[in-house]
């Protein structure tokens, strides 16, 4: 039984078929962006604003052809056919296309949606909470592809093999001014005084789906919002934090390196929000 499916520039394949062209600019340059989507009984959660945010980073970008939400969005519906019912990781990746084009040619996209089962993060990483590792890398506003989800990935993933080498789950990344930023794959959220904190958009970080689905839930609930400037000792002395990203959800963290937060214990707080998305995510998508 084929697991992971890929639709290749409108070509449905089993993964192991897939090829791109060595001179594609993903492959030669790092010019690409991606989005990581979680699926539930064959839906994406929030697709929309993930085809939407990716062709909002090509045009800021400066890319000459850009990936409209239609044209993804049919490959995403391709390779997901497959997985009716089921849950499943989707990534989308779209790159500036082959760099062998003459004078007269239109430069071509290369768009490839990918998904396989499962994703999910252990169990015990919710009931007991995980650890965060500070980063020795920085964050500059400075970085051109700042904020962006692009495919020129190898810092994060370094900081995120060097975090979990030392045991912890994410690796936490502050700004050249010693600000925090955000996990090497996460959106971080503190709470203090039953009061929401995450930095702003400006800091620079990624404008994350989950980010700003938790802060509308937040304000459902009724915990007040501030996206501000933090360092790390408000984070390390914080009532409680969690991470957000869409396969993670919502995920406490009990530790910075060896700082305890809060009990050491998730918080309430983190759980609510946790059961609100849970909850949301079986009213869009029908899953219990």
């Amino acid at each position: 039984m084929i697991q992971e499916w890929v639709c290749l520039n409108g070509r449905l394949l089993p993964a192991e078929e897939a090829r791109i062209s060595v001179f594609d600019s993903g492959f030669m340059q790092g010019v690409g962006l991606f989005e990581t989507m979680r699926v539930y009984r064959g839906r994406p959660f929030r697709l929309e604003r993930h085809l939407d945010r990716l062709a909002n980073s090509a045009r800021k970008l400066g890319w000459s052809v850009i990936p409209e939400p239609e044209q993804t969005r049919d490959h995403v519906e391709q390779v997901l056919g497959p997985f009716a019912g089921q849950d499943a990781r989707l990534r989308l990746t779209v790159t500036t296309g082959s760099l062998r084009i003459t004078d007269r040619d239109l430069p071509e996209l290369t768009i490839v949606a990918s998904a396989a089962p499962g994703g999910k993060y252990p169990d015990d990483y919710y009931h007991k909470g995980v650890t965060l590792l500070v980063s020795r890398y920085r964050q500059s506003r400075h970085d051109p592809i700042a904020g962006h989800k692009t495919t020129s990935y190898f810092s994060r993933l370094a900081s995120l093999r060097e975090a979990h080498a030392r045991g912890a789950a994410e690796a936490l990344w502050l700004t050249d001014d010693e600000h925090v930023a955000e996990g090497a794959i996460s959106t971080v959220f503190a709470v203090r005084a039953d009061r929401l904190l995450t930095p702003p958009l400006e800091t620079p970080v990624l404008p994350g789906i989950t980010r700003a689905t938790v802060i509308e839930l937040a304000t459902e609930l009724g915990i007040p919002v501030e996206e501000r400037p933090l360092r790390l000792e408000e984070l390390q002395s914080a009532d409680e934090v969690f991470l957000t990203n869409s396969m993670m959800e919502v995920l406490p963290v009990v530790r910075i390196e060896r700082t305890a937060i809060g009990t050491e214990k998730p918080g309430e707080i983190t759980m609510r929000l946790a059961q609100a998305y849970r909850k949301l995510v079986e009213k869009e998508c029908g899953y219990a």
